[in-house]
């Protein structure tokens, strides 16, 4: 954790690649987390895990869980919008089995593709602090090391485009963000898109058909 002082010649333990679900290190999603779950008891409230294939070869980062969506139901991805988006395009190119559902009972199962955020916790207004998302890096840095199979990864919008680089070590100013763009990091193939919002999609900033052609890209590398 940071700021932990450890005794003379004892190693740190190594981050595991999920929160726990009460995560409290950042005090600010902390307070936001509990104020909804007190209008909103019922709700997953908490830091949402990934989803998706533990053999993946593809794994695919969003920024942060969404209030009514992932926040609500547990899981990446699932309960607003974007998810639609993402898991009908997922299912279009073969790594989802197309029965999303918009709740995690739905029987939805990835095939060598996995899910997550850039930042676990849903933040205010769907914008987390730059102190945010580099406390919670190093989930992000254990996720893509635990994925033994790993290949591929898409970023989803410019927050993770920048924190995965830096995850991987990777200069920023190499690799700019662009819709479609692909990078070469470490052996990893590195595609980006705009964020699959409904706002992105409702401005025309992303059309379906843009999403897509990235996820195209990718199954023509991957096979």
């Amino acid at each position: 954790m940071p700021g932990l002082r450890l005794p003379a010649g004892e190693a740190a333990a190594p981050v595991p690649a999920e929160a726990e679900p009460g995560c409290r290190l950042c005090p600010r999603l902390v307070d936001y987390r509990e104020a909804v779950a007190l209008r909103e008891p019922g709700w997953y409230n908490g830091a949402v895990r990934s989803f998706g294939d533990e053999g993946a070869r593809l794994l695919v980062i969003g920024l942060a869980p969404g209030v009514t969506g992932a926040n609500r139901t547990g899981r990446p991805f699932t309960g607003d919008y974007a998810g639609d988006l993402l898991y009908a395009t997922l299912t279009r190119y073969g790594w989802a089995n197309g029965r999303f559902d918009a709740r995690p009972d739905d029987g939805l199962v990835l095939s060598d593709c996995m899910v997550t955020n850039a930042v676990r916790c849903v933040p205010p207004q769907n914008k987390p602090v730059g102190a945010e998302i580099n406390t919670c890096r190093q989930y992000l840095s254990a996720r893509i090391a635990a994925l033994p199979r790993l290949e591929a990864i898409v970023c989803l919008g410019r927050i993770s485009h920048e924190s995965t680089l830096r995850a991987l070590g990777a200069k920023l100013s190499a690799h700019p963000f662009a819709h479609a763009a692909r990078h070469e990091i470490g052996g990893l193939k590195l595609f980006d898109s705009y964020h699959c919002s409904r706002y992105n999609t409702n401005t025309g900033r992303l059309t379906t058909e843009m999403f897509e052609t990235v996820f195209a890209a990718v199954r023509a590398e991957l096979g």
